[in-house]
């Protein structure tokens, strides 16, 4: 028993001597090495950092050259559909914004007519083909289908109306147009059969600042 006793207390003795002096001889190191580490993984930290705020800076003068190489000079109009409202702009700047109304996005059908339209402003690029003072409104088939109406013959003087689509009209193809409207309270929401509606003064505005050829970006 006394010899296991001493067997153990050498032991014991031994790992108090390496242990000590591995804390009077090995800690100053292992401080040392502690706060070396710090420093620089911050400098590293630092130079990354700087590096990344660099490259995207680069990066973002990069795109807001293509964006100024793409976006026209002269007078271009941006219609968001989504908030139904439009912004006009003239040599890069925004001269005038305001509500509008676009396209219900709804289907008319009419099975008896075998007859199908969808009421949807188009979104993309589009461009002012022909501009009018004074438009008469000339009836497609789907208006009398949704009146529930006879579809007359082209040409027949039921099909034109004045005043509908305001004092101005600026056609963009396909039947879609941006114009005024009678309906003024309904400005601002997603009702129209896919032409964009513009109140009198915003609409005086943009056929007076819009020329044929304006680019008209639809989203």
């Amino acid at each position: 028993m006394i010899r296991t006793f001493l067997i153990y207390l050498a032991i014991l003795i031994v790992g108090v001597l390496f242990f000590g002096s591995m804390i009077l001889f090995g800690v100053p190191a292992l401080q040392e090495s502690t706060f070396v580490l710090p420093k620089m993984a911050t400098q590293a930290g630092a130079e990354e950092a700087g590096t990344t705020r660099e490259s995207l800076e680069k990066e973002i003068s990069k795109l807001q050259n293509k964006l100024d190489k793409c976006t026209p000079n002269d007078a271009y109009i941006v219609i968001n559909t989504n908030d139904n409202h439009f912004y006009l702009f003239k040599n890069k700047q925004l001269i005038r914004d305001g509500l509008c109304s676009s396209g219900k996005n709804e289907r008319l059908v009419s099975a008896e007519r075998n007859y199908k339209h969808d009421f949807y402003t188009p979104l993309g690029v589009l461009k002012v083909l022909t501009k009018q003072k004074n438009p008469v409104w000339a009836k497609p088939n789907w208006a009398f289908i949704e009146d529930g109406l006879p579809i007359p013959p082209p040409g027949d003087p039921s099909r034109f109306e004045s005043g509908t689509l305001g004092a101005y009209k600026l056609t963009l193809g396909d039947g879609y147009m941006i114009h005024g409207t009678i309906y003024k309270r309904f400005m601002g929401m997603s009702v129209t059969h896919g032409c964009v509606r513009l109140g009198d003064e915003d609409l005086e505005v943009v056929f007076n600042t819009m020329a044929i050829g304006s680019k008209v970006y639809i989203y």
